[in-house]
């Protein structure tokens, strides 16, 4: 499997955030990386395709929002992290904001997603990062892996949030469908990837289905449950299927099974799955119970469905486990036996009725 990171990821390394109402060591760090490339060795740098992609999903004012946010914070005077404290709960309307206590509040939508001195950077080069990782599977690789960091699935078109910055899986997908393809984005990290559902909710060329901690009781909380299904165009494109705390590996293959079924209807070219290994038992931050055992098993039935697969980097804060979560993951594709690939350069496909 063809794998992808930049070293420049690391540059986004806030000293803290708030989470659960508390002050604590950030859960997002980059240590994380280090884990992971322990685990699956050696990675290919991404390619700079410039702004343009980011600009297919994200609002300019928001991109030039993120890239200015950490300096005009330091410029008004203050120290650290740039973190919002105020939100615009009722009457909201665009209002041209001067101050960056504002701007801040209109950009991030909680305060667990600081903004560093290298946040815009990182945030760059992990979308990058998603964009090589897509050019190799329409290429003709069977599946390729993205190392993306900071995450992106909980940040949509013109905010941040839920450590994410840019949303790589649906940058990568609208790059997928400029290319003429038909993409599904099944999310299996714990928290729903509320970010990417809002992109593509209203829209009948990108499937999203969302295996996730039940938002009754789990961050991101006000998305991702069951009636959720997409809107206009996109009714019917969304499929959120929360789990209650606790679940473990027979309940989560159930799922799973009824997402790659509501995928194989949907019938696309390929997919890009948004993976969080916060599923494990032992993540600090999270509440399913499986094992690192589990995670090739899953890797085998998501290549088992068929299509070419990138696989984009999420959650998963368990560091001592995080690389052998995330190799047996991967693994799963090299022990797959499934039926053949259609290739994603295979331009017969496309048209879908």
């Amino acid at each position: 499997m063809r794998t992808f990171w930049d070293d420049r990821q690391r540059l986004h390394a806030p000293r803290f955030e708030f989470f659960n109402g508390g002050l604590h060591p950030a859960a997002e760090h980059p240590g994380r990386v280090d884990a992971i490339l322990a685990a699956i060795g050696p990675a290919e740098a991404p390619r700079d395709h410039g702004e343009a992609p980011l600009l297919r999903v994200h609002s300019r004012d928001y991109l030039d929002f993120l890239k200015a946010a950490h300096a005009d914070w330091r410029a008004a005077g203050r120290s650290g992290d740039a973190i919002p404290y105020t939100f615009p709960i009722v009457h909201r309307r665009p209002l041209d904001l001067s101050r960056i206590d504002g701007r801040l509040g209109r950009y991030v939508y909680d305060t667990s997603t600081p903004i560093a001195e290298g946040t815009w950077t990182a945030s760059y080069w992990a979308a990058q990062t998603a964009l090589s990782g897509l050019d190799a599977v329409l290429d003709g690789a069977r599946a390729a892996f993205a190392l993306c960091r900071p995450p992106g699935h909980h940040c949509g078109k013109d905010y941040a949030g839920g450590y994410s910055y840019l949303s790589n899986a649906a940058i990568a997908a609208e790059a997928a469908v400029d290319a003429g393809k038909r993409v599904a984005i099944p999310d299996i990290d714990y928290h729903h990837g509320n970010g990417t559902q809002d992109v593509f909710y209203a829209r009948s060329d990108v499937f999203f289905a969302s295996i996730h901690a039940d938002p009754k009781t789990d961050y991101p909380f006000y998305w991702g449950h069951a009636d959720e299904t997409g809107e206009g165009a996109g009714e019917g494109t969304t499929l959120n299927l929360p789990l209650p705390r606790g679940t473990g590996l027979a309940e989560f293959e159930r799922a799973l099974d009824q997402a790659l079924e509501g995928i194989a209807t949907f019938a696309p070219d390929l997919l890009i799955v948004s993976y969080g290994a916060d599923t494990f038992e032992g993540d600090p931050i999270s509440f399913f119970k499986l094992k690192t055992s589990d995670y090739a098993g899953l890797g085998r039935r998501i290549a088992n469905a068929g299509y070419p697969t990138l696989i984009v980097m999420e959650g998963g804060y368990a560091v001592e486990a995080l690389g052998a979560n995330v190799a047996g993951l991967l693994s799963g594709f090299d022990q797959s036996c499934g039926p053949q690939l259609r290739s994603a350069t295979d331009q017969s496909g496309d048209n879908h009725g």
